[in-house]
C-alpha cells in the first residue's frame, strides 16, 4: 500500500543556518519605543504571516486568525483602552515599583506602522479535534505558536514586534467587533527597527532577572535533578 504522506530530508541545517535560527532567537526583543516611520512592506508583512500560519497547530485545527490594523482612528480607540487598562495597573503595584512601572513605555500602538490582533477561534474544526479532547486550552497553545513564529520571522526581517497585553478583553472585542467564539491572544505592534536592546528591557531597568536555566530543569519528575 503506498504511502500518503511525502516525505523530505531531515538532518540538521548548516552550521551558519542554525547559527541564524539561534540568533534570531536569543535577540528577539519586545520593541516599545524603536519604531521607525518606515511602512512595513505588504511583501515582507506576507512574509509574517506565512510565517504564523506555519505553526504547530494540535489537530491541526490552525484556530488563528489575522486583524491587520492601520487605520488610526482604530489605533486611536486602541491606545485610550490601553490608557486606561494600563492606569488600574499602576495602581496594583506596591509604591517602591509603581515609579518605575510609570516610567516604562509599555505600548506602541500609534508609532507603529502596523498594528496586529491574533485570535483563536474556539470552534474551528468542529466539536471533536484529535489530540483536544481531554485539553480544550491546545487551540490557544496553537494560537500562542503562531505568535512566536511571527517573532522570529520579524527578527530576520528586521521589523520589531511589541506584545501589548495591558487591555480590558471587552474593549478589544468591542473596537475590533470579535464575535463571542473569538479570543483575542495577542495584540502586536509591527515596524522597522534600527537597533534593538541587547537584553530585554524589563531586565535592563531591573524589573527582573532571567532564570538561570539550571534550576528550571529537572529529571524525571518535578524537583528531581539530575546527577
Amino acid at each position: 500500500m503506498q504511502n500518503p504522506t511525502s516525505l523530505a530530508p531531515a538532518g540538521p541545517f548548516s552550521e551558519d543556518e542554525r547559527e541564524a535560527v539561534y540568533r534570531a532567537i536569543e535577540t528577539r526583543r519586545d520593541v516599545r519605543s524603536q519604531f521607525l516611520p518606515k511602512p512595513i512592506a505588504d511583501t515582507v508583512l506576507r512574509r509574517l504571516l506565512e510565517a504564523a500560519h506555519h505553526a504547530p497547530s494540535v489537530g491541526f485545527m490552525q484556530p488563528w486568525n489575522f486583524i491587520v490594523i492601520r487605520d488610526s482612528a482604530v489605533k486611536t480607540r486602541i491606545r485610550q483602552a490601553f490608557s486606561r487598562a494600563n492606569e488600574a495597573e499602576a495602581n496594583k503595584f506596591p509604591d517602591s515599583r509603581r515609579a518605575l512601572y510609570s516610567a516604562m513605555k509599555l505600548q506602541g500602538i500609534a508609532e507603529a506602522p502596523i498594528n496586529l490582533c491574533i485570535t483563536c477561534d474556539r470552534e474551528r474544526g468542529g466539536p471533536v479535534i484529535l489530540g483536544r479532547t481531554h485539553n480544550r486550552d491546545t487551540d490557544i497553545y496553537s494560537t500562542v505558536c503562531a505568535v512566536q513564529n511571527l517573532w522570529l520571522a520579524a527578527r530576520v526581517e528586521g521589523i520589531g514586534v511589541g506584545w501589548v497585553s495591558i487591555f480590558e478583553e471587552g474593549d478589544l472585542r468591542d473596537i475590533l467587533g470579535l464575535p463571542d467564539r473569538i479570543v483575542p491572544v495577542a495584540y502586536l505592534c509591527l515596524g522597522h527597527v534600527d537597533e534593538l536592546c541587547s537584553e530585554p528591557e524589563l531586565q535592563t531597568r531591573g524589573w527582573a532577572e532571567r532564570l538561570p536555566l539550571d534550576d528550571l530543569i529537572f529529571q524525571d519528575g518535578w524537583g528531581q535533578k539530575s546527577g
